[in-house]
């Protein structure tokens, strides 16, 4: 496998672009592909035989580029698939879960939250780490209906999306939690608004530096680390002049979107 192919980066929407981010920073030589499934947004209230078929289809337009790495960039994806994904390609899959470990190491209430979408907290792959805390720090999980599709808007309902986060992390405050988990990537996204509710207080972890971390350890490992400088090209399944405006804004700087379906 040549060390020049791309890595390819895919969420059910635009949240994976925080993961994108990390991973440009800590290796800008990389050739990036970076797939939005933004019609299909949010894969959290979505059963697994859907996420699995789905993210196999993502995967398959990847091999297809070819890539030589695999990052899945969502929590609900990786707790749904990612087994699947192993099984199936041969490529490197690197894929994700809620930061409760470095969150318990961090609290000094001995008291998390975590903001996780429906499917995440259900997966049998959440409910297996949060039991390996078990005795060692009270965690309180907060599914957070509809703050993905806000996220998702290409105009920001700022308002709106604070009401709701004050819904979710007001009684988190209440109960004594000093350390908050975004388990979703999407959340990353509006980090400063969150730490406007949540206060200074409180601390907010989450995972998207040690998935980029755990990328380029892969790759060294497999000897796959680029040695030229490479480009990133952006893909989405929504409305394409929408995901325009969307990834644009979210990325910080004008890029193309081209269509996947």
């Amino acid at each position: 496998m040549s060390s020049s192919l791309p890595i390819g980066v895919f969420d059910s929407g635009v949240g994976g672009l925080s993961i994108l981010e990390k991973i440009h920073q800590l290796l800008p030589d990389e050739p990036l592909i970076y797939v939005a499934d933004s019609a299909n947004a949010p894969y959290g209230p979505k059963g697994d035989d859907y996420i699995i078929s789905r993210s196999c289809e993502i995967v398959d337009f990847f091999i297809d580029q070819p890539v030589k790495a695999v990052v899945v960039a969502c929590n609900t994806a990786t707790a749904s698939a990612v087994s699947t994904l192993r099984e199936n390609y041969s490529v490197p899959i690197i894929g994700m879960e809620p930061a409760i470990k470095p969150a318990a190491e961090l609290s000094r209430a001995g008291i998390i939250g975590v903001l996780a979408t429906e499917g995440t907290l259900a997966s049998d792959k959440f409910v297996d780490l949060k039991s390996q805390f078990d005795g060692q720090v009270e965690i309180i999980n907060i599914p957070c209906p509809g703050l993905v599709e806000h996220i998702e808007q290409v105009n920001l309902d700022e308002a709106a999306i604070t009401a709701l986060l004050q819904e979710y992390i007001l009684p988190l405050k209440a109960k004594g939690v000093d350390t908050l988990v975004l388990g979703c990537t999407h959340y990353t996204l509006i980090i400063e608004q969150i730490r406007e509710v949540a206060g200074e207080a409180i601390a907010i972890v989450d995972t998207d530096d040690a998935v980029a971390r755990r990328l380029a350890s892969v790759l060294v490992e497999n000897a796959l680390l680029s040695d030229t400088k490479g480009g990133i090209r952006f893909y989405s399944s929504g409305n394409p002049r929408e995901q325009q405006q969307l990834i644009s804004r979210c990325w910080g700087k004008a890029i193309s979107v081209d269509p996947f379906s």
